[in-house]
């Protein structure tokens, strides 16, 4: 089993005992959405002397706690499930808790760190021009660039500012809707 050596911070205890069934590591859990201000210190410490791979629910208040980790901890790493690896078997909400340990491997060998003040490498333009922005397939399009790119689900006004926060290149960009033509083509003729 793999190990890892930056502290993966998760939501909560069944998070961390998911994470433990498909790597050796270290984690820090926080308990919900809302971080205390003791929690980030930790984040901030544990930055310093070991490094750390956010991990979070593909939803609303996993991404709540991305956003505050980012702001508050400048350089982290971020993992990201796609929302069909982190759906319930039967009911309930997204989660890391629901992931297979291949799928959970398979986010954490794709780590993308925050450069927030990088130039932009992706015009909208592009985005808009790729019918990733707006038409009839727009959402089903970023959904699939997201699985590809392994950068997580955004909506339109997302997408921009993550693709460039991570630093995806143009020609990964490319790269990934060759994919999602061929999927979305696959789609098609699947009906």
């Amino acid at each position: 089993m793999k190990k890892i050596k930056e502290v993966i911070v998760v939501e909560g205890k069944d998070d961390t005992k998911r994470i433990k069934l498909a790597v050796k590591a270290d984690t820090l859990e926080t308990r919900g959405s809302a971080i205390s201000e003791e929690t980030i210190e930790q984040i901030a410490l544990l930055q310093e002397t070991r490094g750390v791979i956010v991990f979070t629910d593909p939803d609303f208040s996993g991404e709540k706690i991305r956003k505050i980790i980012t702001r508050e901890v400048p350089g982290v790493k971020h993992a990201f499930l796609n929302k069909k690896d982190a759906a319930p078997q039967t009911k309930g909400s997204l989660g890391v808790e629901h992931a297979s340990p291949a799928a959970i491997r398979e986010a954490l060998a794709h780590l993308y760190t925050e450069v927030t003040d990088g130039v932009p490498l992706v015009a909208r333009e592009d985005l808009l021009r790729a019918g990733l922005m707006s038409g009839p397939e727009a959402k089903k399009r970023r959904a699939l660039l997201g699985e590809f790119l392994k950068i997580g689900y955004t909506n339109g006004k997302q997408l921009y500012n993550r693709l460039n926060l991570f630093q995806i290149t143009p020609e990964q960009l490319e790269e990934a809707l060759v994919q999602v033509e061929h999927a979305m083509e696959e789609n098609d003729s699947d009906r």
